[in-house]
Formats: structure tokens, C-alpha cells, sequence
């Protein structure tokens, strides 16, 4: 195993549980939905169910994104190599991360976003670049969520971003790029998370 790859387990074993526990996150006004932005007013007060609701809704949405990107990216026929492998695998992961949050969720679940990713799943360098985006983006996301949700909600999500930042090392090492360039990772409120994937343009509007 490289020094870098190396340094990359360590980080995910020693920093990633302890940096999403003492997250905290003053949120903007922005979320994720059929429309680009979706208010999460409310979502700052002291955690419980109905504001469980909200922040997990705003998760699932990032991962809706994520798994409809590397299913059309996958199937495209576009990727190629250790591209091509990592799209098929962060596919199921991503699909089976929708599958936990909807689960906790239940009835309250919302539906799935209509979806555009143009040139982003028609190209490799095109694909790398937007994969690099929204795992970084999701696993901001989550810490960013961390200290609004109920001890029950951290404890279903921690899970889900240990994932994120495994995906997000992984495609930087694929690209070249330091896999843990960094011994703690940002927070970003939803308005920053909303921000960043509203410039990809992958979000449509109802």
C-alpha cells in the first residue's frame, strides 16, 4: 500500500467518526428538491423528529443525485478502466444509501428530483471532475447536518458518510489527487451544498 493510500485508511479509521459527531452547521435557507432550492427554515432549532424529517429529506436528495449520476454515467458506455469501476460499484453503494434513508424516513420520504447531466456522463475527464464534486459536496453535506439531527439520526448517517469520504478518496486518487489532503474535512450549510450543485446545473426545476 502507497504512503498516500495508506494515510487515507487512517484518516477514515481515526478523524472521519470524531469530525461528524462534533459537526455543527448554521444553516441557510437552501436545500435540495424538484426546484434547486428548497427552504430548511426551522432546522436550527434542538434536534428531533420532524426536524429529523427535513435534514434527511435534504440528504436523500443528494443521494438521488448521486445514484441517478453513476447509473447514467455506467451505463452510458462512456467510462472506462478504473472509471468505469468505480462508477459501477459507487452505483449500488449510492442506491443502497437512498434505500437506508428512505427507510428511516418512511411515509415521509420524498420523491425522486428530475435529474439533467448532459456532458458530465459522456466523457471520462468530464465524469471524473463531477464525481469529485459531489462526493466532496455530499460528505460536507452530511458533517454540515451532523449537530441538527437526534443522537438516532447521527448514529444511521455516520454510516452513510464514512462511505462518502471512502468515494471521495477514491476518485481523487483516480484522478491524481492527494486522497486525505487534510487531517479534518469542512462543514458546508445547505445553502453552500445547494450552491455548489445548482452550478453543476444537474438539479432541473419543477
Amino acid at each position: 500500500m502507497s504512503r498516500d493510500k495508506a494515510s487515507a485508511v487512517v484518516f477514515e479509521r481515526s478523524s472521519r467518526r470524531g469530525v461528524l459527531v462534533r459537526a455543527f452547521a448554521a444553516l441557510g435557507a437552501a436545500g435540495l428538491g424538484g426546484v434547486v432550492l428548497e427552504s430548511l427554515a426551522g432546522a436550527a432549532a434542538a434536534p428531533s423528529r420532524a426536524q429529523d424529517v427535513r435534514i434527511l429529506n435534504y440528504l436523500l436528495r443528494l443521494e438521488y443525485l448521486q445514484e441517478a449520476f453513476y447509473k447514467e454515467a455506467h451505463a452510458g458506455g462512456a467510462l472506462n478502466g478504473e472509471l468505469r469501476r468505480f462508477a459501477r460499484v459507487v452505483s449500488v453503494h449510492e442506491a443502497e444509501h437512498v434505500g437506508a434513508l428512505k427507510a428511516i424516513l418512511g411515509g415521509d420520504a420524498r420523491s425522486k428530483p428530475d435529474f439533467r447531466f448532459g456532458d458530465a456522463v459522456k466523457s471520462g475527464d468530464r465524469f471524473a471532475a463531477a464525481a469529485l464534486t459531489l462526493e466532496e459536496t455530499a460528505a460536507a453535506g452530511y458533517i454540515g447536518q451532523a449537530a441538527n439531527l437526534t443522537e438516532k439520526s447521527i448514529l444511521a448517517v455516520a454510516r452513510i458518510v464514512a462511505v462518502e469520504a471512502r468515494h471521495a478518496a477514491w476518485i481523487r486518487d483516480v484522478v491524481g489527487r492527494l486522497p486525505a489532503p487534510q487531517a479534518f474535512d469542512p462543514a458546508k450549510t445547505s445553502a453552500q451544498v445547494a450552491s455548489t450543485l445548482e452550478r453543476t446545473g444537474f438539479v432541473g426545476r419543477s
